[in-house]
C-alpha cells in the first residue's frame, strides 16, 4: 500500500518564454531522472518532444513525468505557456493537487500569467511561485512581488532574497532560518555552499522575515498569542502554519533563482515537500449525475474505495491512443473492465503505463492518487469519467470554449481524403479546442480553433506527423447573428394532402436576450390553444433554427422567444406540425427584429520598446482596436488593447517590421459585439459570393 503523504501532483505553468520547460529539466537534473540537461533554445528539452516544439522553442501539449525528492513522489505536467493553447493548462489543472507558478524576473506577470493564474484559481489549486532569470538585464525580484499582489489580486509570502542581481546574481538567503545559500559560476546545481547570510543583507532580512512569521502565524491562534507576547515560533511551527495557509490559498511561498544556471532550484523542491498538498489533502472531487447536477457524494481518495478516475488527455502515439487519467479513488488493475459514464458503455484497460515525457514504463495497476495512461481505451475522450460498472458515478466534466477562427482544408489528392479523416479524427479527440466540421453545402471541411497559432500547428501536425498533403484556404472569422428589436407575430402551418393534414397555430414574441443567455424559450400560453405536449416542439423548431442567422447564415446569438398563443386542430395537429411552424416563423420574423452581425472582439496584449510605442498604436488604431491601458516596464511598454480578430490576421509579421523584431504580443477571445455596418456589408457580401461560386 502506497503512502499517498509521500505523493505531490503538481503543475508548472507561466507565460510564454518564462522558463517553464527549463525549470521542469532542473527539477528532471535534480531528482536524478535525466543525466544530460536539454536546452529549449537548443530544441533538446525532455517535455518539448514534438518536431513543431523543438522547432519553434515553445511548449504546445502537456507532458506527464515522473521524479523522486527526498522519498517524495513528484507527478509533473510542464503546461503550454501560448494563449493558443491555455485549453491544456486548464485541463492540466483541472487534475493536479498543487503548481508552480513561474515568472520571468524581467518580464514580470504576463498576459498569459493573469490567465493561468485565473484557471488555477477556478480550480482551486493550491500554488508557489518562482521568480525566474533572475540573472538577466533588467530582473527585479521586488518588482514581481508587487506586480503579483497588484495584478493577481494574490499574496505573495516570500520564503527567499537574492543575493545579487543581473549578471551578479549568486544566490538566495532562506528568510527561515537566515542561511545564505550561495552557487558557484560552474552550472552544476549541486556546487552550492550554505554559509551565514550576508551582513549588509542584515536588516532587510529581519523586515521581510517579521512580515512572513507574521503572515504565518496567523494560521494558529496559539502561535499567534505567544508570537505577540514576544516568543519566536519554531520553524517547524512556521512551517505547518506556511503548509496550512498555502492549502487554503490564502498565500501561495513565493521563491526566485535562475533556472538556466541551476540556481535556486533545490529550496522549490524542498517547498514542494514541505507546502504544497498532497492528494489526501485537496477537496475531494464532487460526483455529478448525468445531467451534470452535483449529488452531494464525493470522489473521497481511498484506494479501497470505488474506481473514480478523470481522462484529462488523449495523445495519439506510434503504439496507438493513451489515454491520461487522473485516479481520483480506488484502484484498477491491467485488464480490468471500467465503465464510462459518458457513452454508458464498458472498456477494457489492455495496458497501464507511467509516462516520462514519451517513455513509458509499464505497471501492473494504479490507485488512487496516480497519474498515468492507459492504452487500448476505444471511445474516451478529455473530461470523460471511468468509474466501476458495479458502483457508477460521473465527475465534473470540463468546460472547453468555443474556437472563434476557421479555416477550409482540402486534400492534394483524391487518395488523401480517408487518410486526412482518419488524422483529423485523432487530432479532435487530442485537443477538445480544435474542432472540425463538413460545410453542408459546399461539402469543405473546415477546422475551427482557438487563434492562427493554434491552427497553424494542426496543419503542420496534419502534414508532418500524419504525411497529410492539404491545401490550405484563407482564415475565416467566427461571426455571430442578433437581433435589436421586439417583434409580435404569428404563423399558421397548414397542409392537407389525402388522409389527415397537417395544422400548427402559434403566436410568439420574438425579442433580444440577455447578453450571453444564448438562445431561451418561454410559453406564455393559457388556456389550451396550444396543447402542453406541442411546446416542446415549437421550442425544438425555434432552437433548430438558431444556427442560421437570417443575414448571412452565422449562428444567432442572446435571442428569446416566447410562445403566447396558438391554434390547434383536434385531428391534424401534430408535435411535428408545430416544428414545423416554428422554423417558417423564425424565417419570417428575424429579419423584421433588426438583425446585427456581431464580430468576436480579442484581448490583446502587446510588448514593444520604448521608441517604437506611437507606432504600435497608431496601427492597433487602424486595425478598430481601442487602447486600454499602457503599462511602462523595464524593458518597454505593455499596451493592452481590445481589438477584431478579422483585423488581427498577420499581425505578427506587422508587429515585428515596426518593432524591428523586439515586439511581442499575445491575444485571446474576449466578447462579440456589434460590427460597424461598412464591415458587416463586406462580410456579407464575400459569404454571398462565396455561396454563388460554389454552386
Amino acid at each position: 500500500m502506497t503512502d499517498l503523504s509521500l505523493y505531490r501532483n503538481i503543475g508548472i505553468f507561466a507565460h510564454v518564454d518564462a522558463g517553464k520547460t527549463t525549470t521542469t529539466e532542473r527539477i528532471l537534473k535534480l531528482t536524478g531522472k535525466i543525466h544530460k540537461l536539454g536546452e529549449v533554445h537548443d530544441g533538446a528539452a525532455t517535455t518539448d518532444f514534438m518536431d513543431q516544439e523543438r522547432e519553434r522553442g515553445i511548449t504546445i501539449q502537456s507532458a506527464a513525468t515522473t521524479c523522486f525528492w527526498k522519498d517524495h513522489r513528484f507527478n509533473i505536467i510542464d503546461t503550454p505557456g501560448h494563449v493558443d493553447f491555455t485549453i491544456e493548462v486548464y485541463r492540466s489543472l483541472k487534475v493536479l493537487d498543487g503548481g508552480i507558478g513561474v515568472f520571468c524576473g524581467s518580464g514580470g506577470v504576463e498576459p498569459q500569467s493573469e490567465t493561468n493564474w485565473r484557471y488555477a484559481n477556478d480550480s482551486e489549486v493550491a500554488r508557489i511561485i518562482f521568480v525566474n532569470k533572475l540573472d538577466r538585464l533588467g530582473a527585479d525580484f521586488y518588482r514581481v512581488v508587487k506586480q503579483v499582489e497588484d495584478v493577481l489580486a494574490a499574496k505573495p509570502l516570500v520564503m527567499v532574497l537574492p543575493i545579487g542581481i543581473e549578471e551578479n546574481f549568486k544566490g538566495v538567503v532562506e528568510l527561515l532560518t537566515r542561511k545564505a545559500w550561495i552557487w558557484d559560476e560552474s552550472g552544476d546545481p549541486m556546487n552550492y555552499e550554505i554559509v551565514d547570510a550576508p551582513a549588509e543583507m542584515a536588516e532587510q532580512i529581519e523586515e521581510w522575515r517579521e512580515k512572513l512569521i507574521e503572515t504565518a502565524v496567523e494560521q494558529d491562534d496559539d502561535l499567534m498569542e505567544k508570537y505577540l507576547e514576544g516568543e519566536e515560533p519554531s520553524v517547524d511551527d512556521l512551517k505547518r502554519c506556511i503548509r496550512k495557509g498555502t492549502i487554503a490559498l490564502d498565500f501561495f511561498p513565493t521563491y526566485t533563482g535562475s533556472a538556466f544556471k541551476n540556481k535556486g532550484m533545490q529550496l522549490v523542491l524542498d517547498a514542494v515537500v514541505d507546502f504544497l498538498p498532497c492528494p489526501t489533502e485537496v477537496p475531494p472531487q464532487p460526483e455529478v449525475d448525468l445531467e451534470g447536477n452535483e449529488t452531494g457524494n464525493f470522489a473521497i481518495v481511498d484506494a479501497d474505495g470505488p474506481l473514480r478516475a478523470l481522462a484529462f488527455k488523449i495523445m495519439d502515439d506510434r503504439f496507438g491512443a493513451l489515454t491520461f487519467t487522473r485516479i481520483y479513488s480506488g484502484r484498477v488493475n491491467k485488464g480490468d473492465t471500467v465503465l464510462n459514464t459518458y457513452t454508458g458503455k464498458t472498456e477494457r484497460i489492455g495496458r497501464i503505463v507511467e509516462m516520462h515525457a514519451d517513455e513509458r514504463i509499464e505497471h501492473d495497476s494504479a490507485q488512487a492518487g496516480d497519474i498515468v495512461a492507459f492504452i487500448g481505451m476505444k471511445n474516451v475522450q478529455t473530461g470523460h469519467t471511468l468509474c466501476d460498472p458495479k458502483n457508477p458515478a460521473t465527475l465534473e466534466p470540463m468546460v472547453f470554449p468555443d474556437p472563434v477562427i476557421s479555416i477550409a482544408v482540402a486534400p492534394k489528392d483524391k487518395g488523401g481524403a480517408e487518410k486526412m479523416g482518419i488524422a483529423l479524427n485523432k487530432m479532435v479527440q487530442e485537443d477538445p479546442s480544435f474542432r472540425v466540421e463538413t460545410d453542408e453545402e459546399s461539402g469543405e471541411t473546415i477546422l475551427k480553433g482557438m487563434g492562427e497559432l493554434h491552427l497553424d500547428i494542426k496543419i503542420d501536425i496534419l502534414k508532418r506527423t500524419h504525411k497529410v498533403d492539404v491545401v490550405v484556404g484563407k482564415p475565416q472569422v467566427a461571426y455571430r447573428e442578433t437581433i435589436t428589436g421586439r417583434v409580435e407575430d404569428s404563423y399558421t402551418h397548414k397542409k392537407q394532402t389525402g388522409g389527415s393534414g397537417q395544422f400548427a397555430k402559434i403566436d410568439y414574441v420574438i425579442e433580444p436576450g440577455e447578453v450571453g443567455s444564448g438562445y431561451t424559450f418561454v410559453s406564455a400560453v393559457t388556456g389550451g390553444n396550444v396543447p402542453r405536449e406541442f411546446w416542446p416542439a415549437v421550442d425544438k423548431g425555434f432552437k433548430g433554427m438558431m444556427g442560421q442567422g437570417p443575414m448571412a447564415g452565422f449562428p444567432v446569438l442572446d435571442v428569446k422567444v416566447t410562445l403566447t398563443d396558438g391554434g390547434f386542430h383536434a385531428v391534424d395537429s401534430s408535435a411535428i406540425a408545430y416544428e414545423i411552424a416554428a422554423r417558417g416563423a423564425f424565417r419570417q420574423s428575424m429579419p423584421k427584429a433588426g438583425p446585427q452581425l456581431m464580430e468576436p472582439i480579442m484581448k490583446v496584449d502587446v510588448f514593444t520598446p520604448e521608441d517604437h510605442v506611437g507606432d504600435v498604436i497608431g496601427d492597433l488604431n487602424r486595425r478598430r482596436g481601442m487602447i486600454k491601458s499602457q503599462e511602462p516596464g523595464p524593458t518597454g511598454i505593455r499596451i493592452k488593447a481590445d481589438a477584431p480578430l478579422s483585423e488581427m490576421f498577420g499581425y505578427i509579421g506587422d508587429l515585428r517590421t515596426m518593432t524591428s523584431g523586439r515586439g511581442q504580443f499575445s491575444m485571446e477571445f474576449s466578447h462579440y459585439t456589434a460590427c460597424p455596418k461598412n464591415v458587416a456589408d463586406v462580410v456579407i457580401k464575400e459569404v454571398a459570393e462565396r455561396k454563388a461560386a460554389k454552386k
